[in-house]
């Protein structure tokens, strides 16, 4: 018997202890077979993560084009940019910054683009969607908005084909963030779930890192071409995989739920212990979850957990320090040509979160979390204070450089023997990725799926979905008046205390459950403990 959540010893971690559960050299005699079935059937339903990750930085070489485009119905205003793209240029941003008198402070252009309004739209759909056709189905009903947006901004003629276009790729996006992770979750054996959690933001920066590559090869118009073929593979491949034999005896399909389950753990897997305790955690519970039950802490600890993390992930600071990526790398003294910082930025997101896909199922989902949000505590307190306390530079209409300053003006050249303090920012930024991605980045998307309860879980990770959107849109709107008001330094100190309050949240509240069923996890929080360190 695995030791119990927590270290807690009891019955009630047991879900099924009349009848034990295979011996590993059981399991391990039939691993291989299941497994590339559980791959095969995770990779064509991440294949939505991976057009997610594709569409959510489209705009990038895509708004230069259009900014120059000859074209009147298609040439893009900068603010018509901001609200297609999401972000404002970034020189602008540093004229709002500053606050030397002698500079002009420009109003800030509007920084949520409509992608941002789809995706949040898409969470709220999902928490029907995904338990009215189930997992699989709408992870497949997100293609028609995908590829009929990828449609529109390729044969756009005006700006609101390009403006509808992004928005049904942001409403798809939206959708298979709260779909995919459970799919992957309720076909997944204990041991590999944590493995298999982490692809779907794998596959996120792979999409990234394909659309920047693309960028470099195509016109914007065969840009929006190419993303309709990772839809297309994803509905084939997709087409030829089971449903979740959980949501499936949650509709009382029980023939075909068993069969699902045997086709993902193979002809030679002894699939009935496994079944029996789905179908009989299934058989406990009502098809509907009532308002009265939802207040119970059996359900409403796990979805307070599952929102709070969603929450934490947010406020840690990655939206906004993504948004002005530029003006950070802007601000070192590395001769780097813009491009380049995307791919630094991809190539450190794509290692650290295949160091969380290899290193969960051994070390555990709270070790990784508490590394991870430790790393992200250091990097926004060395933002921070490298802000308030770093060089200033000299400028021709003011005296020895006394006032605050901002990334843009560390941008200016320094004097020699402080220039090698330029490398702060960007050393800090990478190493926030670093963190981010590591931990609180894929580790937040598993672990939704996995505390939920099945009867919520539909319904709860499509309200995650857009708690997390919701949350980076205020954010992310916040921003630049509190740097008006306070300075740069100060949105830092608190994304550093956020991070301070995520250790502390993660060892209180947080489960661990690597290695632990879905059952054994529901289990878990039906003991009716009023703490999780009991």
């Amino acid at each position: 018997m695995q030791e119990p959540l927590l270290g807690a010893e009891g019955p009630d971690y047991d879900t099924f202890p009349e009848r034990p559960p295979p011996s590993p050299g059981d399991r391990a005699r039939v691993g291989a077979l299941q497994n590339k079935r559980v791959f095969l059937a995770t990779f064509a339903a991440v294949l939505g993560n991976f057009s997610f990750g594709y569409a959510l930085v489209y705009t990038s070489p895509v708004i230069p084009a259009l900014e120059h485009s000859l074209d009147p119905d298609l040439h893009l205003t900068k603010s018509q940019a901001s609200w297609f793209g999401g972000r404002s240029h970034p020189w602008t941003l540093v004229r709002v910054w500053s606050q030397c008198p002698d500079r002009p402070a420009l109003h800030p252009l509007p920084l949520q683009s409509v992608f941002t309004l789809g995706a949040a739209a898409g969470g709220l759909s999902a928490m029907i969607l995904n338990d009215l056709l189930g997992r699989k189905l709408s992870i497949m009903f997100s293609a028609v908005p995908s590829a009929a947006g990828y449609a529109l901004m390729a044969g756009a003629h005006g700006l609101w084909m390009l403006l509808l276009g992004r928005t049904l790729t942001g409403f798809a996006g939206g959708l298979t963030a709260a779909c995919i992770p459970v799919y992957v979750s309720e076909i997944a054996p204990p041991g590999v779930r944590g493995a298999l959690g982490a692809t779907p933001q794998l596959m996120a920066v792979f999409g990234s890192l394909s659309l920047y590559t693309l960028g470099l090869l195509l016109p914007w118009r065969w840009l929006a071409v190419a993303g309709e073929a990772p839809v297309l593979v994803m509905i084939l491949l997709l087409s030829f995989m089971p449903n979740s034999p959980r949501f499936l005896l949650s509709r009382g399909r029980d023939e075909e739920a068993l069969q699902a389950l045997a086709w993902l753990r193979g002809v030679d897997a002894d699939v009935h212990w496994e079944f029996e305790q789905i179908q009989d955690n299934v058989r406990r519970q009502s098809s509907r979850v009532s308002w009265a039950e939802a207040r119970a802490p059996h359900m409403c600890r796990p979805i307070a957990v599952a929102l709070l993390m969603r929450f934490l992930q947010q406020l840690t600071g990655i939206t906004p320090i993504l948004v002005y990526l530029q003006s950070i790398f802007d601000s070192t003294a590395v001769l780097l040509p813009p491009k380049d910082d995307a791919a630094i930025v991809g190539a450190m997101r794509l290692l650290s979160v295949l160091i969380a896909a290899l290193t969960m199922d051994l070390a555990g989902r709270k070790v990784l979390l508490f590394v991870s949000a430790a790393i992200m505590f250091a990097a926004n307190l060395t933002l921070g204070l490298y802000i308030h306390f770093g060089p200033r530079p000299v400028s021709p209409n003011s005296t020895a450089g006394l006032e605050s300053v901002s990334w843009g003006d560390l941008a200016q050249p320094l004097a020699a023997p402080t220039s090698y303090l330029t490398l702060v920012p960007l050393l800090a930024t990478m190493l926030f990725i670093m963190g981010y991605a590591m931990g609180w980045g894929p580790i937040t998307w598993l672990l939704m799926s996995e505390v939920l309860p099945l009867r919520a879980r539909g319904v709860a990770s499509g309200l995650c979905v857009l708690a997390s959107w919701l949350t980076a849109f205020v954010l992310t709107k916040s921003f630049l008046p509190v740097v008006s008001a306070f300075g740069l330094q100060v949105p830092f100190f608190f994304f550093a205390a956020i991070c301070l309050v995520s250790l502390v949240f993660t060892g209180c509240c947080v489960p661990e459950t690597k290695g632990r069923s879905l059952e054994q996890i529901e289990s878990f929080f039906r003991t009716g403990r009023r703490s999780f360190l009991r």
